[in-house]
């Protein structure tokens, strides 16, 4: 990836519309699978930009990924992590995921969160390899959630 120029800076409310083509384009594959749109196609990034920290990450000057971050009192919670489709394969999840690590440990958390449906297999198979491990399970919407943690060192 040397040939490549990533950049990831937060995003601000100009923004808005590449966080949510971004967004939508991710995670469309999904719809199919669980009935429905999945829970980051429907909220509102122009209240979720002024409230928690976004980020976006751009592949060689292209807006490529998304990183949605709450942050709770106990943990940092990884909302979205989204790449579209056609950069995807080239490990930006995986980085996306680490600069969430950075900042949570940044932040002063020992705990990073996330959750997933049950159906995103590939997607639980990244975040256990990357030492996530489930702590809960919760349906939502018809669909089964899995809830994942991560210990900070």
């Amino acid at each position: 990836m040397t040939d490549h120029e990533i950049e990831m800076r937060r995003a601000t409310s100009q923004d808005v519309p590449a966080l949510l083509a971004i967004t939508d384009e991710a995670y469309s594959k999904y719809i199919p699978l669980i009935g429905r749109k999945p829970q980051p196609m429907m909220v509102d990034y122009e209240h979720m930009v002024v409230e928690n920290d976004i980020w976006l990450l751009s592949f060689d000057g292209q807006p490529a990924g998304v990183l949605v971050l709450i942050h709770h009192p106990e943990y940092l919670l990884i909302f979205s992590v989204a790449v579209r489709p056609g950069f995807q394969q080239h490990g930006l999840g995986r980085r996306l995921l680490s600069l969430a690590e950075v900042q949570a440990k940044l932040a002063g958390y020992k705990t990073i969160c996330l959750y997933t449906n049950e159906k995103f297999e590939d997607n639980l198979r990244m975040y256990e390899k990357m030492g996530y491990r489930e702590t809960r399970r919760e349906p939502l919407l018809g669909s089964m959630v899995i809830h994942m943690a991560k210990e900070l060192n």
